[in-house]
């Protein structure tokens, strides 16, 4: 247990891939301002947000008849501003992993137009 906490206070210190130290995010969260950061940190939540918000209207799509939204005509257009949320949330809580990566790709970008 003591190990498990050491490595969660090192993981929230310094960012880490597959388990390893990123030292070309590291590096790059240098040269890029903390507004820049949290702007990317938004945008790669948002673009997870987008992403699972496609996944969950696919798996919807054929839902049909009664139930807690009925069969009528503005079923749609609930059940699409319900997926909407849905999707928010679960990016928010941490979602699928997407947002980690995108986040990180931003960074180096904004990092490499520093320098």
């Amino acid at each position: 247990m003591i190990a498990s906490t050491a490595a969660s206070a090192y993981q929230d210190k310094y960012p880490t891939i597959n388990g390893r130290p990123d030292l070309s995010l590291t590096d790059a969260l240098t040269k890029v301002s903390p507004e820049v950061q949290k702007k990317a940190k938004a945008q790669a939540q948002d673009f997870e947000a987008m992403f699972i918000n496609s996944m969950f209207s696919q798996m919807t799509s054929g839902v049909k008849g009664d139930g807690p939204f009925g069969d009528t005509p503005g079923t749609g257009v609930w059940r699409s501003m319900l997926t909407e949320q849905y999707s928010k949330s679960f990016a928010k809580a941490g979602g699928i992993g997407i947002s980690n990566d995108v986040y990180r790709t931003l960074i180096l970008q904004q990092a490499n137009r520093a320098s």
